[in-house]
């Protein structure tokens, strides 16, 4: 089982000499991956419902700083050496996929092969019209934008011809370390877990019980086999906020069993005592996980 935090680029770690310090001690104490999370604006008054709590409401206040996640990630490359560098999520259809594509694949080749990509289409609509982006087709424009990108990836010269991004014999470098950057597609919903069968890597829910997550998983398995993938290779994350306290190990055990290959804790339970939190974290449970 792997070990990640998500929410990394929030709270004392949008410090920069916090967050250099909390990523190398990560490291060092065994997680896996760091996931930030982003929004460009967070438009004040916003009526979108937000999705991962029961007020609809994003934790925090608005004007909470939440700094550009590859910038951040960027950063923290430069002062580790092992721990993976992850989107969790990006919020595709906001971005041009060509300067998207570039970004994320000279992070990856100046990391040496690092960077993990998660993905999302995005709740907040508010956001989506002050950058002029259509809400009603983030989905096929997520899609779309993706396939551009594993071309530029792949290709000596990539050709690809979409709904939302189009162009001919481009050549981009560098390319991505390993050939190929993994996608991990986030959401909660059904139509997440189709994604994530038909074109992702991985599949990150962002949240749900034990029943809840076992049925989305079974969805994204039949996706995955529908679109001709192997469900075999579809790297499960979930989130861990059960995987604490006396009863760690066996949420971890009970995960695993349900084939979730990486386990991801919210920051903030490092917000304090950071280094001591993370120490005691890596010596009780991911030195003794299955």
């Amino acid at each position: 089982m792997d070990f990640g935090i998500v929410f990394a680029n929030t709270g004392p770690f949008v410090d920069p000499e916090a967050a250099a310090a909390f990523a190398i001690k990560a490291e060092e104490v065994g997680f896996e991956s760091l996931w930030t999370v982003e929004h460009v604006v967070v438009p004040a008054g916003y009526e979108s419902t937000y999705p991962y709590d029961p007020s609809g409401r994003m934790p925090g206040n608005d004007d909470a700083p939440i700094p550009d996640p590859l910038i951040w990630l960027s950063y923290l490359a430069a002062v580790t050496s092992r721990i993976k560098l992850a989107t969790g999520i990006l919020i595709v259809p906001q971005r041009n996929p060509l300067v998207l594509a570039k970004q994320l694949a000279t992070l990856d080749a100046m990391s040496g092969g690092r960077m993990e990509f998660g993905i999302g289409v995005g709740w907040l609509e508010e956001e989506f019209d002050a950058l002029g982006v259509p809400f009603d087709d983030r989905g096929r424009r997520t899609d779309d934008y993706i396939a551009a990108m594993r071309a530029l990836w792949a290709d000596d010269r990539a050709t690809h011809h979409g709904e939302f991004a189009s162009f001919d014999d481009c050549v981009m470098r560098p390319q991505p370390a390993r050939g190929a950057i993994p996608v991990h597609v986030g959401g909660h919903s059904d139509a997440a877990a189709r994604r994530a069968g038909r074109l992702g890597d991985g599949f990150f829910p962002g949240k749900g019980d034990h029943a809840e997550l076992a049925r989305l998983f079974d969805v994204a398995r039949a996706a995955a086999t529908e679109a001709g993938n192997d469900p075999d290779q579809l790297v499960l994350t979930s989130g861990g906020n059960g995987a604490v306290g006396s009863r760690a190990l066996d949420e971890v055990k009970a995960l695993a069993e349900m084939g979730v290959g990486r386990v991801v804790l919210p920051s903030f339970l490092f917000w304090q005592d950071t280094v001591e939190s993370l120490e005691r974290y890596g010596a009780e449970v991911i030195a003794e996980a299955p």
